[in-house]
């Protein structure tokens, strides 16, 4: 990717494989940007002139036209999310105005657009292969999506739409980092009554890394989850609830307004193309097909899951009030966790907290190493490579032949300038070529809980699950063997893409693959037996209360995307707040406002805006494509061998509905998820 017309003294004007991440500073992402976008500028109108076209000198080219603008915005992104300060949040300011601006005049280009128009109509483009032909195919989609065919007066404003959205959606993701990072509350060891030993001595140390006397708290969520899970100090509770509620609502870093902007923005621009909402726009090409789609999918859960999740609701509130008394206060949202693990400890005599000295970091990630080595026939072996922090570390992954597939970086623990959740990015895509296969480089993220003094770092069994489900992404990624890069990996429809992540999760639970990482980090135990069988007794405990609190996000997006009217004098905090109450057993606070931190749906022009239904629609097809694995076994290669060759090696190169069929032999069960979360109704 090295072009030697550029200034090699700016390393993101130099990025190979081998990211020099030591050597990236602030002050080069503009000046990397404005160089690559002049270069990739040139281009693009020397593919729109070319007199000949065929493949190989035009879609191959278009495909691979912006790879290194990509990469960059892409690593200058990556980089504020995880060492954020003041110097990288003025970068990305100073480069989204510019590459939203090309992004977007790049799909308006009426010389590449009837460039392309042309070729499709050749004998050349007749004869393509079904992978090639499906990448003109979508690409042809794609550029009438994004409005190649306005006349010019819309797709000025189109350009400006665009733009402005681009520069809100970051604005947003900025106030909750900054919001988040802000806070701290210093409480002495009699307040964390009841909280996790592990929890007390990292909160002492990091008081201690300040100077000061007792316990930091802060809203990361290997701090606020034991505490409002565990602590008996009621008011506690409460203030950090409060405390985590104000993200996104606080003076100088208020979404609130930037949630009805960036709704109003989505509108415009889904209708300036051609739709009647922003949910029509963005599942036109995903397995949903519309808004209304999705809206009926997620209600149609929502009433299959009702019954269970109110018997759930009155068991908890009969326990509690047994336990505090007829007279005790109403149950509020700082409440739940906290009365909830009461009751499972008590009647399946299970605390999460006895599983963690079993999953220390380390032997999870060779555990979920070897367990891929068995059923995918991949070998993951650690390498050297400069990274962005002390704590990032780096992989090889190898195929059964010994060829280098894939690299790629882990980040695994909070800092106060790393943003909140876990997530998977794609750094460079390889794939096939003539003579071998180029490498594919990706990296995972998380905020799991960190090592503290002589303990490592002690994973909760969700924190398990989560590193599971990221390196099922990266698996998507370093397994893609797709020719033409912009359909390789994990680039298929977002209800797809959730799949091969959450199929992981299911090993998580199984007996035989615990053995292979579940030992106590002290004595090399493994799991006791008694133990994992209340795990499993355990495990679908207030399940339907987990599946409303995900049906609340997904059909909260939905609803502000396709049935609200960004136009109208109605508030979209306090829409968002009356839907999602209707998922919530206790009454919300009226400065409820989750939509005003929620990154996922607002925090980059698309994400997961109307999307988010993707997570249950995804674990239907995981539930069901995991019983193929239940029944041929845990590690069979030969299974694992089909799912390789039919899902995570062919990215985007047919319909996600046929390569589930190539892989099942069938379409979804539809009741798969219902079924194996103990909801399906008899």
């Amino acid at each position: 990717m090295t072009n030697s017309t550029v200034p090699s003294g700016n390393p993101l004007l130099n990025v190979g494989f081998r990211i020099p991440f030591d050597q990236i500073r602030p002050e080069h992402a503009e000046e990397a940007v404005d160089t690559l976008l002049a270069l990739t500028s040139n281009k693009l109108e020397a593919l729109a002139g070319a007199p000949e076209r065929n493949f190989e000198n035009f879609m191959a080219d278009l495909d691979t036209l912006t790879e290194q603008l990509d990469t960059v915005n892409v690593l200058v992104h990556h980089l504020n999310s995880v060492m954020s300060s003041d110097e990288w949040k003025a970068a990305m300011e100073a480069i989204i105005p510019k590459t939203s601006e090309f992004y977007t005049q790049l799909s308006l280009h009426p010389g590449l657009w009837q460039a392309l128009k042309q070729f499709a109509g050749t004998d050349a483009a007749h004869a393509l292969d079904p992978v090639r032909a499906r990448h003109l195919k979508l690409t042809i989609d794609e550029f009438r999506r994004q409005g190649a065919d306005l006349p010019e007066d819309k797709k000025a404003r189109l350009l400006e739409v665009n733009t402005r959205l681009a520069q809100a959606t970051n604005t947003f993701s900025k106030n909750v980092l900054e919001a988040t990072a802000a806070y701290e509350l210093y409480v002495p060891a009699d307040r964390l009554k009841g909280v996790p030993q592990r929890v007390l001595d990292a909160t002492r140390r990091d008081a201690e890394s300040k100077g000061k006397d007792g316990h930091r708290l802060t809203l990361h969520q290997p701090v606020i989850t034991p505490v409002l899970t565990y602590a008996d100090d009621r008011e506690l509770r409460q203030e950090l609830y409060e405390a985590q509620l104000m993200v996104g609502q606080q003076e100088g870093r208020d979404n609130r307004p930037l949630v009805r902007e960036i709704l109003q923005l989505r509108r415009e621009q889904a209708e300036l193309l051609g739709f009647k909402n922003f949910a029509d726009y963005v599942l036109q090409d995903r397995m949903a097909g519309s808004g209304d789609n999705a809206l009926k999918f997620e209600r149609d859960l929502d009433a299959r899951t009702r019954p269970a999740y109110e018997r759930e609701n009155a068991e908890l509130e009969a326990y509690y009030r047994q336990k505090a008394g007829a007279d005790a206060p109403a149950l509020q949202p700082w409440d739940g966790a906290y009365w909830a693990e009461k009751q499972r400890q008590e009647k399946y005599d299970f605390d999460e907290e006895a599983l963690r000295p079993y999953f220390p970091m380390p032997q999870v990630l060779s555990g979920l190493f070897e367990i891929c080595r068995r059923v995918f026939g991949i070998t993951v072996t650690e390498a050297q490579a400069p990274g962005w922090h002390p704590e990032v570390q780096y992989y090889d992954i190898r195929d059964e032949q010994g060829v280098h597939i894939a690299s790629f970086y882990t980040d695994w623990f909070p800092r106060d300038s790393k943003r909140a959740g876990a997530w998977m990015n794609a750094f460079v895509t390889g794939g096939p070529r003539e003579d071998g296969v180029d490498p594919h480089l990706g990296l995972m993220c998380g905020n799991m809980t960190a090592p503290s003094g002589e303990t490592p770092s002690l994973l909760s069994i969700r924190e398990v699950e989560t590193v599971f489900h990221e390196f099922g992404h990266l698996l998507h990624h370093a397994m893609s063997r797709v020719p033409v890069k912009s359909l390789s990996g994990t680039n298929v429809p977002w209800d797809f893409v959730e799949l091969p992540s959450q199929i992981m999760e299911n090993w998580v639970m199984e007996r035989e693959a615990l053995d292979l990482f579940a030992a106590h980090y002290q004595t090399g135990e493994k799991l006791p037996q008694d133990l994992y069988e209340r795990l499993r007794a355990a495990q679908n405990y207030r399940a339907a209360n987990a599946a409303m609190r995900q049906y609340s996000f997904g059909l909260m997006d939905l609803s502000l995307h396709v049935e609200y009217d960004p136009g109208s004098e109605a508030d979209p905090v306090n829409v968002a707040r009356e839907i999602m109450a209707k998922f919530m057993p206790y009454p919300l606070p009226g400065n409820f406002a989750q939509v005003a931190q929620f990154g996922h749906l607002f925090s980059s022009p698309v994400g997961y805006g109307a999307g988010y239904y993707s997570y249950k629609w995804a674990e239907v097809l995981d539930a069901d494509a995991f019983s193929r694995f239940a029944q041929e076994g845990l590690f069979n290669r030969e299974t694992g061998r089909a799912y390789v060759d039919t899902i995570l090696s062919r990215g985007n190169s047919d319909d996600p509905a046929q390569l589930y069929r190539d892989f099942m032999g069938r379409d979804p069960d539809a009741d798969a998820l219902l079924r194996r979360s103990g909801l399906l109704e008899s």
